[in-house]
C-alpha cells in the first residue's frame, strides 16, 4: 500500500488537523508516514499545503514529485487548481466548492468550478454548507476528510478514532459534531465514487 496525498487550503481552514488525523490513523494502522508542511506566511488566509506520504514500506522522501500524487484534498477550490500539476493521471481530487476569497484579484468562481467539474476523477462538495447544517461551521475540513476517506486505504474506524483523539480535549460535543461531519462527507463520497 502506498498513498501520496497533497492537502491544500488557506490558513485557518484546518489543513493541519486533517494531516494530524490521517497521521494518527496511519500510525494506528502500522503504516509508515512522512509529512512536509508549507505554511503561507503562517497567517490566516495564506496558502497552506502539506505533503503526506503513507506506505506499508519505509518512505525515503517526504516530498511528492510532480504528477505523482494519488489524492489532493482541498478545503478551498482555487487551491485545488493550484496543485493539479501534482496529481497523477489516475489521481482523485476531493475539494470544497465554497471559495475563501482573500485576495482582490480572486479568479471568477464559475471558471474555477468549471475547471474542477471537467476533471474525470473528482468529488466536489460544499463542505461549508454541510458543516453549517450540522451546527459546526468550523468542521468543513472534517467533511472534506470524510469525502476522501474511501481513497485513503485506512479503515474508517481508525479515522474516526483519530478524530476522537484530536478533538477530545474540546469535549464530547465537539468530538460528536466532527464525527458527524466526517460521516456526512463519507456518505457523499460513497454516492459519487
Amino acid at each position: 500500500m502506498k498513498k501520496d496525498i497533497i492537502l491544500a487550503g488557506v490558513g485557518g481552514q484546518g489543513i493541519l488537523s486533517i494531516a494530524a488525523t490521517i497521521g494518527i490513523a496511519a500510525i494506528a494502522s502500522d503504516l509508515h508516514l512522512k509529512q512536509a508542511e508549507v505554511h503561507g506566511m503562517s497567517q490566516r488566509g495564506g496558502d497552506v499545503q502539506s505533503h503526506l506520504r503513507l506506505s506499508s514500506k519505509p518512505i525515503h522522501s517526504d516530498l511528492i514529485p510532480k504528477g505523482k500524487a494519488d489524492l489532493i484534498l482541498s478545503v478551498e477550490p482555487m487551491e485545488s487548481l493550484r496543485y493539479l500539476p501534482m496529481l497523477s493521471a489516475d489521481g482523485w481530487l476531493i475539494t470544497n466548492t465554497n471559495s475563501f476569497i482573500n485576495i482582490p484579484n480572486y479568479p471568477d468562481e464559475k471558471v474555477i468550478l468549471d475547471k474542477i467539474n471537467a476533471l474525470p476523477k473528482k468529488i466536489s462538495l460544499d463542505a461549508d454548507k454541510i458543516a453549517k447544517e450540522l451546527g459546526s461551521p468550523r468542521s468543513a475540513n472534517i467533511v472534506i476528510l470524510g469525502a476522501a476517506a474511501p481513497f485513503l486505504d485506512i479503515e474508517i474506524p481508525k479515522l474516526e478514532e483519530a478524530i476522537s483523539s484530536i478533538f477530545k480535549k474540546k469535549g464530547e460535543e465537539i468530538v460528536k459534531v466532527n464525527i458527524d461531519a466526517f460521516r456526512a462527507g463519507l456518505k457523499i463520497a460513497e454516492k459519487n465514487k
